[in-house]
């Protein structure tokens, strides 16, 4: 997890959408005819079909939104180190880019994306299955699609137990919608005209068994658009490589894309997705003269003068305003929208910084700009909720600046989601309503200008950010956050302690004020003692102090909670901030409780001096730390160069075969390096080849002798472990019990080897419940003078998270050296 550094600023390099200007603006006078929606759902970032997306937003021009039921936080991080509500908000923003590319919306449910399952059934059991399914009746109800699309059939072939739970979901949720009798607190009923699933058809196979099956419909959705210049298929690519941590990029694809889907339920369909549904103004009783206006704009629209058209566009607005009917309510919304753009103005409301403290004041600058060929008046600017009169004349290429000074809110802020203490399966959220959002909320949601226009007033609402250069990547932006005096911050999650020895544990704290001064203490509960009571501290704003504290654990095994807490100005602040920052996505920061998991409990080791080969991410060093070890992190020249004898272990970190190509290329300087006495620990990697139906391949290098791997996995962290309790690897320097397996998170293993070399023996062996046992959880091989281990168990979430167990069996790898 990255430290929040507040001196200087990590360069972001937002995503773009591939439209703007001319292209932009007649897509949206083109849309305001457009009154079809369709709603795709599947579970997880990077499920969505984001070349049907892409055709149904930017090619029908169709309101048209991804449900994802999660936030996708069981992912493997391929591009750090963030596990959990962290890697949730990473992907949050991944989708949140991807739409902003191919045009769609995005929403999610309190659904967690809790880890890999392999049936429906262990998803529907661990998520609160009536409030899914009343999330998803919530999102029918408000966004009212006329068709549902479902990315999975909720049968074994989707895989993933979330993928078929998130297709059982939708069919149910498809019929509960329409139901004035199933969720009456939800809003009103809507009943989808049918609902369809996306047939899959990845590989050329796939689609040849699409191809053959009865009633069922197709869609190109590789046409070029030449107002984009790009056709749909290239525009999807580009949305499914904003999925970085999933390793998600895609190719651009030209020519013919296309797409089956079967009717799952509702309207029959022959021809087309959207049989029998009007898409014209013509479903909005009394909007004749708006239809009429609609398609005189986009007719005389001239990507030169394109203010030409307001007039018709405010004239339409009116009469958009005189239908009592929710779709002229959403295109009353898109005229706005479409009004600004043609009219060419500019509006930005940004903060001197990018965080200030709760309820303290900050100078907002409002700008407008005219850019565009009108005169036009800023009547007013808004801000806490109360107006601000301007009443300033803009003419033609004319800027104005107003500051105004605004009271931060009065709590940090915080995705919604995370507001509350939520369950390893599910977000507490008590309304509802927040899913209506997919993001936010903002620090201040209230600012905004009133403009004139031809005599029309408009509103325009804007959050505020701050807007800074990077000598890099240029202009970049992030938004205003709250936050406290100070935050504080404990190095690990979990702190371990192998022995009674006392620790000393830093304790870093931040100021985002000038002058904060205060005291800082740890609170442990009984059995464990901290010593000094507290330290004193004082700050500037951005400015870091590191305190420390001795904490002495009790003799025999326990686990406990330490909590960090700063006395300020007679009040209490116990938060940590975590900025997540990477440059494919505005950065993003969020509050934690400052705490920490204790472990005491007995473990020997005698492998201290390890080097450690970073994959694509993990926290692995930081943990073998706690456990007393010098570790070192080896780049592609020390890999490739310095003296390997010098530890006496070696681990390869998370994927570390699949994404650093200096890996494979020194795998055989690696073995030698066992051969010679050493040892080398090999965590997951990935099979090459085997998805979508390929066949597996060998991971050249990866062991002495060959091994294959595969996709088994073990989902259930209880699943019972057989292993060899008398294998001398699992004797010493700690004895390995059934103790050891308790108090697991998430998952077993992954990634387990299917085939492997006599020379190695297996260790362990688990399963899932009602599947065969899986004995390629750990191999291990004596290797000339030294030792090999190749082991797919997930010690990348097991050791950040502190589990006692996996310390020990980890310490005995680590050690294997010294027991061959």
């Amino acid at each position: 997890m990255r430290a929040l550094l507040l001196l200087a600023l990590l360069p972001i390099l937002h995503a773009q959408a591939p439209i703007s200007g001319a292209a932009k603006l007649r897509l949206q006078v083109e849309k305001l005819s457009r009154l079809g929606k369709v709603l795709h759902i599947a579970a997880h970032p990077d499920d969505e079909n984001t070349a049907f997306l892409s055709f149904s937003a930017r090619g029908w021009q169709y309101r048209t939104a991804y449900l994802s039921l999660t936030r996708g936080e069981g992912g493997q991080n391929l591009i750090g180190s963030e596990q959990g509500e962290w890697m949730g908000l990473i992907r949050t923003q991944e989708l949140l880019s991807a739409r902003r590319i191919d045009g769609a919306e995005q929403y999610f449910s309190r659904a967690i994306d809790f880890g890999f399952t392999k049936n429906a059934a262990e998803t529907l059991t661990k998520w609160d299955r009536n409030r899914i399914l009343g999330d998803i009746v919530f999102h029918i109800r408000r966004f009212q699609p006329d068709i549902i699309v479902l990315r999975f059939s909720g049968t074994p072939r989707d895989g993933h137990g979330q993928h078929q739970a998130s297709s059982l979901l939708g069919k149910e949720a498809f019929t509960a919608a329409a139901d004035p009798a199933q969720f009456p607190e939800l809003g009103r009923p809507w009943q989808a005209r049918r609902l369809l699933l996306n047939i899959p058809a990845f590989t050329p196979a796939m689609a040849k068994e699409a191809e053959a099956l009865p009633n069922k419909l197709v869609l190109d959705v590789g046409v070029y658009d030449p107002v984009l210049g790009q056709s749909f298929g290239e525009i999807a690519g580009i949305s499914r490589s904003q999925h970085r941590s999933q390793a998600m990029g895609w190719r651009q694809e030209r020519g013919q894309m296309r797409e089956y889907f079967q009717v799952l339920a509702g309207e029959p369909a022959t021809t087309g997705l959207m049989d029998g549904i009007d898409t014209t103004w013509a479903r909005v009783p009394g909007s004749e003269k708006a239809a009429a206006l609609l398609r005189r704009a986009a007719k005389e629209l001239d990507d030169r003068a394109p203010e030409a058209i307001v007039p018709l566009l405010q004239q339409a607005r009116r009469e958009v305003d005189m239908l009592d009917h929710p779709l002229a309510r959403e295109k009353r919304a898109e005229l706005d929208e479409a009004i600004l753009q043609a009219a060419g103005l500019y509006f930005d409301v940004t903060s001197p910084k990018y965080h200030a403290v709760t309820g303290t004041p900050i100078d907002i600058a409002f700008t407008a700009i005219n850019r565009g060929g009108l005169d036009v008046k800023l009547f007013s600017v808004h801000s806490n909720l109360k107006a601000i009169k301007i009443d300033k004349a803009l003419g033609k290429g004319q800027a104005f600046t107003h500051v105004e000074t605004v009271t931060m809110p009065a709590v940090p802020t915080q995705p919604y989601w995370l507001q509350r203490p939520k369950s390893d399966t599910m977000y507490a959220i008590d309304n509802v309503r927040a899913l209506g959002s997919p993001d936010g909320p903002a620090a201040n949601n209230t600012t905004g200008f009133t403009v004139v226009i031809n005599g029309e007033p408009q509103l325009v609402m804007l959050p505020i950010q701050h807007r800074y250069t990077d000598r890099i990547y240029g202009e970049l932006t992030r938004p205003l956050v709250a936050v406290p005096p100070a935050v504080v911050k404990l190095a690990d999650k979990a702190i371990l302690f192998p022995n009674r020895n006392p620790r000393e544990i830093a304790v870093q704290i931040t100021g985002m004020e000038a002058n904060t001064k205060g005291a800082a203490s740890l609170k442990a509960p009984s059995g464990w003692r901290v010593a000094p009571v507290s330290r004193e501290f004082a700050l500037n704003a951005a400015e870091q102090q590191t305190v420390k504290f001795t904490v002495t654990p009790p003799a025999g095994e326990s686990t406990a909670t330490l909590k960090a807490e700063l006395a300020i100005n007679g009040q209490t602040h116990s938060l940590s901030m975590t900025s997540v920052e990477y440059p494919h996505i505005p950065p993003q920061a969020a509050f934690a409780p400052a705490e920490a998991k204790l472990v005491r409990t007995d473990i020997q080791i005698s492998s201290t001096h390890i080097g450690y080969i970073m994959g694509s991410g993990d926290e692995v060093p930081r943990a073998l730390e706690q456990l007393g070890c010098t570790v070192t992190l080896l780049t592609k020249e020390a890999l490739a160069q310095d003296d390997l004898s010098k530890y006496q272990a070696i681990v390869t970190g998370v994927r570390a075969f699949n994404t650093r190509p200096d890996v494979r290329a020194n795998a055989r300087r690696l073995h030698e390096y066992a051969r010679n006495g050493g040892t080398l620990v090999v965590q997951y990697n990935v099979m090459e080849g085997g998805f979508f139906g390929g066949n597996p391949k060998l991971l050249e290098g990866m062991g002495p002798y060959p091994i294959t791997l595969s996709q088994g996995r073990v989902t259930v962290e209880e699943s019972p472990v057989e292993f060899a309790a008398t294998h001398k690897l699992l004797q010493s320097p700690n004895k390995i019990t059934n103790r050891d397996f308790e108090g697991w998170v998430q998952e077993r293993g992954l990634y387990f080897a299917s085939a492997w070399d006599p020379n190695y023996e297996t260790l362990f062996q688990m399963h899932d419940p009602g599947e065969a046992p899986l004995k390629g959880g750990t191999l291990y091989t004596k290797y000339g003078k030294g030792a090999y281990v190749f082991t797919p168990l997930s010690w990348f979430r097991q050791l950040p998270a502190g589990v006692p167990g996996a310390y020990r069996i980890f310490a005995n790898f680590l050690s294997a050296g010294s027991v061959n």
